[in-house]
């Protein structure tokens, strides 16, 4: 069995923003190399990305400090990212006529988790494998043509042209009456 990837996590507790919006924020940098994650959140034009961007920081500088997991900062994704509720804090607006409407200030628990990706390391070692062992492609005059054939007695079905379309009506003989038209011709 093969051994779980390591990850580092860095934690806020208490944010004050609410968790729908936090994780509109979170869920921009999931999956994402750390690096280009921070160039995310850099301009990301929510209030929270500051926030979210200093807690990546935090849990990059963790995992550098953990030289036991042998960690590649350079090659840190992050692993896992959510967002949970936090206490919400019940206030009281004034509202007409005597009366007070409630309201809750809602707080976050924003975790990140950072490592490197599953199986990093044996796509290092794919890379360093010699080019020989790669397939060799077609060479370009061995392309494939792709030939219809048509049944014979194949005929188009009624109503349809030979095309697929619609088939054109025919125009009515001389003489005869059109069908449709005008309602309004004046005694027809």
């Amino acid at each position: 069995m093969a051994e779980a990837p390591q990850s580092v996590r860095a934690a806020a507790r208490f944010v004050r923003v609410s968790p729908q919006k936090a994780r509109l924020v979170v869920d921009l940098i999931r999956g994402k190399k750390a690096d280009d994650a921070l160039h995310i959140l850099q301009f990301a034009r929510k209030r929270i990305a500051a926030d979210v961007a200093k807690l990546l920081q935090s849990a990059i500088a963790n995992a550098a400090d953990r030289g036991d997991l042998g960690l590649d900062v350079d090659a840190l994704y992050v692993t896992r990212a959510f967002v949970n509720e936090g206490p919400r804090q019940k206030r009281i607006r004034p509202a007409p006529m005597g009366r007070a409407y409630r309201y809750q200030r809602r707080s976050s628990h924003i975790e990140l988790h950072v490592g490197e990706k599953p199986g990093a390391a044996a796509l290092a070692r794919r890379l360093e494998a010699p080019a020989a062992a790669k397939p060799k492609a077609k060479p370009a005059g061995a392309k494939t043509k792709l030939v219809k054939t048509k049944k014979a007695g194949a005929k188009p079905a009624a109503g349809r042209s030979k095309f697929g379309g619609k088939a054109a009506r025919p125009a009515p003989a001389k003489g005869a009456k059109a069908k449709g038209g005008s309602k309004n011709k004046g005694g027809e």
